[in-house]
């Protein structure tokens, strides 16, 4: 962590098995955005009315669905407070340590927090408050999407396809 510290620290000039060791994290995370996609896609839905029927109880297409208890919502906002909260900081500290602006950094790592947050906060207020809050949630998940997959990409990109400053490209 001393080097991300460093000013001027970037990604590429890394040796190979630490790249090797951010990729295999970069990969895990993407597999369990894969795993987050099933879950709200298949299980839950994408469409406001079949997450307002998953968190305050209806008909989810085929299935008859029970309203999110309180003790539900408090186990997956634990978790995932923690869980996300680990993994968006290690992403962003990733993604700090490219070359992309400072401007589209901040950008980035607002938008990624801002989709966080919202998940987390979004059931509770589709089970308390409003149906409606249903496109907060949607609005959060692309966010996340938009965001995690910047913190992603850009430092697979930086690692393996840009060359360290000052190497002579062989012949």
């Amino acid at each position: 962590m001393r080097a991300f510290g460093a000013n001027g620290y970037r990604l590429r000039d890394t040796r190979v098995e630490i790249r090797l060791i951010y990729t295999g994290f970069l990969v895990l995370v993407l597999v369990g955005m894969a795993t987050m996609a099933a879950l709200q896609i298949h299980l839950i839905g994408w469409s406001p009315a079949a997450l307002a029927a998953y968190y305050r109880g209806g008909d989810i297409g085929e299935a008859m669905s029970f309203g999110k208890s309180f003790r539900q919502l408090v186990e997956t906002t634990h978790f995932h407070a923690f869980i996300m909260g680990v993994v968006y900081l290690v992403l962003a500290h990733l993604f700090v340590a490219t070359p992309v602006r400072a401007s589209w950094k901040r950008i980035v790592i607002v938008l990624a927090f801002a989709g966080l947050l919202g998940d987390l906060i979004a059931p509770w207020l589709i089970r308390y408050a409003a149906a409606s809050f249903a496109y907060v949630l949607i609005a959060s998940w692309v966010a996340q999407w938009i965001g995690f997959g910047v913190f992603i990409a850009v430092p697979i990109r930086e690692m393996w396809f840009v060359r360290p400053e000052g190497e002579i490209p062989p012949e």
